[in-house]
């Protein structure tokens, strides 16, 4: 990796974050609007649940674009991204928590709600999109270490690889076979997913990546429509076997399950396929183009609309049987979920331009009107450096 590769601002990496926060989006509205045992549903949510390895793998490679080849205070490091990210962790299951208060979703006493914070805030368990955070604190905490580890194993990175793949296959075994527990033991296993240990292999495939950029970029330029047509038929191998399950008997939830073993082969695929979609995209974007500008608010927007979203499907769940009934179940779906965007993407704008902005969406508050792309494109014609943002969503 060399200092320009370092400098370099990667726009395909903006593309790639919110083409997966979109799949996000995606997978909640179908997950929270269709029956559990529908074959199809659970086949669209196979193809797009691929969003948090992706976002773990994108977590790890802007950690290293950013940081290799230069110092790491790991005690800086640790308090920049603890506030920019632990503090809207905090204060959004705090707002989930209090919806759950408010709507009564609980039967139980203040004092109970009380402890149940305490309890969901340390196992990200406030609302069900908010374990994420709580697992990108845990990446922060480790990064110096596996800073460290690719520096003292530089030359010798495909085995890093391959020890980190055999632990992940072996995790995911184990977690799609579960022990029968009980008692701690039980609660500890099935709050295993809020902890780095499932998702580890894709952090460091980023880190890895990024380390060696210039060959990655070589790769994907050589391959990369191989790349692609190999994740379109991991994806259309994934459906398969949901069929074939179900068919078995298996139930679709159970057949869609995101820790199957046999996914992995798709989710390592996908993410060097929309980096390479990104890369293609970005040699061809043009500064004041349409889709520039919608891309780049999106990626300021995207952690906004993390948090948001669950809340503005929460809300709009009494109409969606009225809208299923009267667009019919895919149109229906489409249409709650383009709500469920509008909403999302107009609650961000809101929070952007509010002074607690930093506080509930990790970004600074916004002054002007002007597009975010505008702004940015203006930095670089100044020949001011302007790095990826350092998690997938600031």
């Amino acid at each position: 990796m060399t200092l320009d590769s370092v400098k370099r601002y990667l726009y395909q990496l903006d593309l790639f974050r919110v083409f997966t926060f979109a799949c996000v989006v995606g997978v909640h509205v179908v997950d929270r609007s269709t029956d559990p045992a529908n074959v199809a549903a659970n086949g669209v949510i196979v193809l797009l649940h691929f969003t948090r390895e992706a976002f773990f793998a994108l977590t790890g490679f802007v950690l290293v674009y950013q940081h290799a080849g230069r110092p790491l205070a790991a005690g800086t490091f640790w308090r920049r991204r603890f506030l920019l990210v632990g503090i809207p962790y905090l204060l959004w299951s705090v707002i989930y928590w209090a919806y759950s208060v408010v709507t009564g979703m609980h039967a139980e006493t203040m004092r109970a709600a009380l402890w149940r914070l305490v309890f969901e805030v340390a196992t990200g368990g406030a609302w069900y999109q908010l374990y994420f955070l709580l697992v990108s604190l845990q990446v922060y905490l480790l990064f110096p270490l596996i800073l460290r580890l690719l520096k003292v194993t530089v030359g010798h990175h495909r085995w890093v690889l391959a020890v980190s793949a055999v632990v992940q296959v072996g995790c995911l075994v184990w977690l799609s076979h579960p022990p029968a527990l009980s008692g701690a033991a039980g609660g500890v296993w099935a709050h295993l997913y809020v902890t780095v240990l499932p998702y580890q292999f894709y952090v460091l495939l980023g880190a890895v990546a990024a380390w060696h950029i210039d060959a990655v970029d070589s790769i994907v330029d050589r391959f990369g429509a191989v790349l692609v047509g190999a994740a379109a038929l991991a994806g259309a191998g994934s459906v398969a076997v949901l069929v074939y399950q179900t068919r078995r008997g298996a139930p679709a939830w159970a057949a869609s399950e995101v820790f199957q073993p046999h996914l992995m082969v798709f989710y390592v695929l996908i993410i060097p396929a929309l980096y390479t979609i990104g890369r293609w995209w970005a040699r061809r974007r043009r500064a004041d183009s349409i889709t520039a500008r919608a891309v780049a608010h999106g990626a300021d927007r995207s952690l906004a609309v993390f948090l948001l979203h669950p809340l503005v499907l929460q809300l709009l769940g009494p109409v969606t049987p009225r809208l299923t009934s009267a667009f019919g179940p895919v149109w229906g779906i489409v249409t709650l979920y383009a709500l469920v965007l509008v909403g999302s993407l107009a609650g961000a704008e809101v929070l952007r331009r509010i002074p607690g902005s930093r506080t509930l969406t990790g970004r600074p508050m916004l002054h002007t009107l002007s597009p975010i792309s505008v702004r940015h494109d203006a930095q670089r014609t100044l020949a001011v450096p302007v790095l990826p943002r350092v998690t997938p969503f600031t």
